[in-house]
């Protein structure tokens, strides 16, 4: 009977993965990807890699942040805007001839550890307070902040130090100010990005753990 029930876990596990794979996919390349906050469009496409770190662990999230990280590189390179140098290194760093391998650090790096840092944070904070549940509701809150962060600070960190100069040329800016428009970006979309992928975490796996408490 154990052994049947850890096969139904797996299987559930894997149908949920599939789902949140397809998720991803389908945010990347459709508009559903990205919320109208009025002052600017928030990507909401790390959120299903959130929401799988937290229900799945760790595992299962660096793979969700894989595939994200695959579908970022193809949208790039397919459908490339000023900035896809910096995510596909088959588009030619402005000022060069060719792309960058450095690209595939900036598209997959940060966006694996989008699939695990949620799930040591959400273990963290619920560990303060446990059997608390709005102190869970927050902790819940709390990991989809810190998954959003990660992506935009280190995305934009290692975009700086590589491609600064680069940067520079497609913004028409003297290098020493590409720092301030990384902060800029970082508060201006960072920070909104952060507050919608914490509320979509805490509603979405608030109501999966609620359900399985229910399901027994």
């Amino acid at each position: 009977m154990g052994e049947f029930r850890r096969e139904s876990a797996k299987i559930r596990e894997f149908a949920i993965a599939s789902l949140l794979a397809a998720v991803i996919f389908l945010m990347t390349f459709t508009p559903i990807g990205f919320i109208n906050l009025v002052v600017i469009n928030a990507t909401i496409v790390h959120v299903p890699v959130i929401i799988g770190s937290i229900i799945l662990g760790p595992g299962w999230g660096a793979c969700l942040g894989a595939l994200f990280g695959a579908a970022s590189l193809i949208r790039n390179t397919l459908t490339p805007t000023l900035l896809s140098f910096a995510f596909s290194p088959l588009m030619p760093v402005p000022g060069t001839g060719s792309g960058s391998a450095w690209a595939l650090l900036i598209c997959f790096g940060p966006r694996i550890l989008v699939g695990v840092v949620p799930w040591y944070a959400a273990r963290t904070f619920s560990a303060i307070r446990q059997n608390d549940k709005k102190w869970r509701f927050a902790s819940l809150f709390a990991a989809g902040v810190a998954g959003s962060m990660t992506n935009t600070l280190l995305v934009m960190h290692i975009l700086y130090f590589v491609f600064k100069d680069a940067y520079a040329q497609i913004r028409n800016a003297q290098a020493d100010a590409v720092y301030g428009m990384v902060l800029s970006i970082i508060t201006g979309n960072g920070i909104p990005e952060a507050i919608v992928a914490g509320v979509f975490a805490a509603a979405a796996c608030g109501a999966v753990e609620a359900y399985r408490r229910r399901d027994g």
